[in-house]
C-alpha cells in the first residue's frame, strides 16, 4: 500500500460519496486560491503555537506543583487534535478535493462556537485556558472568513447531486420518458 492509496482511503472515509471529487486544475492554481491557501496554512500554524503552548504552559504549572484539572489536560490534547485534522483537510482541499474544503469551511466555523461556549462555563478553565480558547476561536473565525471568500466559494462549487432513479421512481417520476430533475422539483 502506497502512502497515496493511504491518503485516498482517509479521504473516503472523511469524504464520503464526495471523496473523489476535485475541482478543476485552473481554479486550483489560480493566484487567489494559492494566496488564500498560505494564509490558512500560516492561521493553522498559529493555531497549532497557541495549542502546543498551552500545553507547555500546563506542563510548567504541573511541574511547579500547581494541580493541573483534567479537563485542561483534555482540552490541550483535543486542541492539538483538531488542529492536526484541519491541516489534514487543509492539505487536501489545497489539492483541489471538495469534501475537504467542505470539511474544514464546516470545522472553522462549529469549533469557535464551541469552544466559546465551553469557555464560558463559569470555573472549568483557569483564565490563561479561557484566554486561549478566545485566540483559538478568534484564529478559526479567521479561517473560516478565507475559505467563505467569494473566489474560494466559486473555486470550490458545492457538488451537483445527482437524482437518482430509484428516487425518481418513488415520486412517481419513473415512467419511460418522464424526467426526473422534473418530477423533484
Amino acid at each position: 500500500m502506497t502512502l497515496e492509496s493511504l491518503f485516498l482511503a482517509l479521504d473516503r472515509i472523511a469524504g464520503g460519496r464526495t471523496a473523489g471529487i476535485t475541482i478543476p486544475e485552473d481554479m486550483r492554481q489560480h493566484p487567489r486560491t494559492r494566496r488564500s491557501f498560505v494564509w490558512i496554512t500560516w492561521l493553522l500554524a498559529a493555531e497549532l503555537l497557541i495549542g502546543s503552548a498551552a500545553v507547555v504552559v500546563a506542563v510548567a504549572l504541573w511541574l511547579d506543583g500547581i494541580e493541573i484539572p483534567f479537563a485542561v489536560w483534555m482540552r490541550s490534547l483535543v486542541v492539538l487534535a483538531m488542529t492536526m485534522t484541519l491541516f489534514y483537510f487543509a492539505w487536501r482541499a489545497q489539492r483541489g478535493f471538495y469534501w475537504a474544503y467542505s470539511r474544514l469551511r464546516l470545522f472553522s466555523k462549529i469549533f469557535p462556537v464551541v469552544t466559546l461556549v465551553i469557555a464560558a462555563i463559569p470555573g472549568l478553565y483557569p483564565l490563561w485556558m479561557v484566554t486561549e480558547q478566545i485566540i483559538f476561536s478568534l484564529i478559526l473565525i479567521g479561517v473560516a472568513d478565507v475559505l467563505d471568500s467569494d473566489h474560494m466559494r466559486e473555486a470550490f462549487p458545492k457538488p451537483k447531486r445527482a437524482v437518482q432513479r430509484a428516487g425518481a421512481e418513488f415520486l412517481g417520476a419513473g415512467s419511460a420518458g418522464a424526467d426526473p430533475v422534473k418530477a423533484i422539483a
